[in-house]
C-alpha cells in the first residue's frame, strides 16, 4: 500500500485509544472492543462531532426450535463440553485455552458464583482447572435452569460459559432472545427453513445463522442496541469510511 495508508501505533487504550478518539486530524473511529469503552469511544469522538463505527459486547442466543435435530443443533452439551479440554493454545490438540488475564478469570469466576447463588443448576465445570500451573483457565462452564431474571443470561461473560433456558412458546423463544440490552448475533435451529428464516428475522441482532450455517466473510458483522452501530466485513466494512460528496454542474454543461 501507498505510505502512510497504514499506520499501527501501539499503547493503552487509555493512553492512545483516547488520543485517537479526540485527536481534531482524525475523521473516523472503528473501534472493536466491550460496551464500556464503546461508550468512551462515543463520548469522546462526540466531542469533534466525528463519525464512529463500533462492534461492541454481545450475548449471542442460539434458539433451538422444536423440530430441530437436536443431536446436531446441541453441540456442547455436557458430555460434548468434557471433550473441550483447557491447555497450551499452542498445542494442536488443545479445544480451550486461557482467558487473557487475571482480571477477566476474576470477572468469569465472579459470573459463575452468581449463576450458582441466583439459582442456575450448575451441569459442568464452574472453577479452574487442576494440574496446569500457568495462564488463567476456565473449565467448560454449563448451567441449567436458567432464568430470564438472571445476570448470567442478561450480561456477557466472555468466558466458556454456557446459559440453558427452556421455553415453551416460539414467541417465548424469540422474547428470551431479545431480552438483553446486546444484539450482535444469534443462531436459530429448525428443520423447516421458512420457519428458521422467520425467526430469524424477529431477533434483534445484526447477524443471524441457521442451522449451523459458516462464517460469510462478505457479509456485514456488527450490532444493534448496545452491541454497537456500523458494520465491518465486506463492501459494507468499506463504506464506513467513504463519505457522499455531491457536485452540482450548471445545466447545459
Amino acid at each position: 500500500m501507498p505510505a502512510g495508508v497504514f499506520n499501527l501505533v501501539s499503547g493503552s487504550g487509555s493512553m492512545v485509544g483516547e488520543r485517537i478518539a479526540s485527536h481534531d486530524e482524525v475523521d473516523v473511529v472503528c473501534f472493536t472492543g466491550s460496551t464500556v469503552a464503546g461508550k468512551r469511544v462515543t463520548e469522546l469522538a462526540a466531542r469533534g462531532v466525528k463519525r464512529i463505527a463500533l462492534e461492541l459486547g454481545g450475548k449471542s442466543p442460539s434458539v433451538i426450535l422444536d423440530d430441530a435435530d437436536l443431536k446436531e443443533a446441541v453441540q456442547i452439551a455436557v458430555e460434548t463440553a468434557k471433550k473441550f479440554v483447557p491447555g497450551d493454545p499452542l498445542n494442536e490438540k488443545t479445544r480451550l485455552g486461557p482467558l487473557v488475564s487475571k482480571r477477566q478469570y476474576d470477572r468469569v469466576i465472579d459470573y459463575i458464583r452468581r449463576g450458582i447463588q441466583e439459582g442456575a443448576s450448575l451441569l459442568l465445570g464452574g472453577e479452574a482447572p487442576a494440574g496446569l500451573q500457568r495462564g488463567f483457565f476456565v473449565q467448560p462452564t454449563l448451567f441449567g435452569r436458567v432464568t430470564p431474571d438472571m445476570t448470567i443470561a442478561r450480561e456477557e461473560i466472555f468466558g466458556p460459559v454456557l446459559s440453558i433456558m427452556t421455553y415453551e412458546t416460539e414467541n417465548e423463544a424469540v422474547a428470551l432472545a431479545n431480552a438483553t440490552p446486546y444484539g450482535l448475533a444469534g443462531g436459530v435451529w429448525s428443520n423447516d427453513a421458512e420457519r428458521a428464516m422467520s425467526v430469524a428475522r424477529r431477533l434483534r441482532c445484526g447477524q443471524v445463522d441457521i442451522n449451523g450455517a459458516p462464517y460469510n466473510n462478505e457479509a456485514p458483522f456488527g450490532g444493534y442496541r448496545q452491541s454497537g452501530h456500523g458494520r465491518e466485513m465486506g463492501k459494507y466494512g468499506l463504506e464506513e469510511f467513504l463519505e457522499i460528496k455531491a457536485i452540482q454542474l450548471p445545466q447545459g454543461r
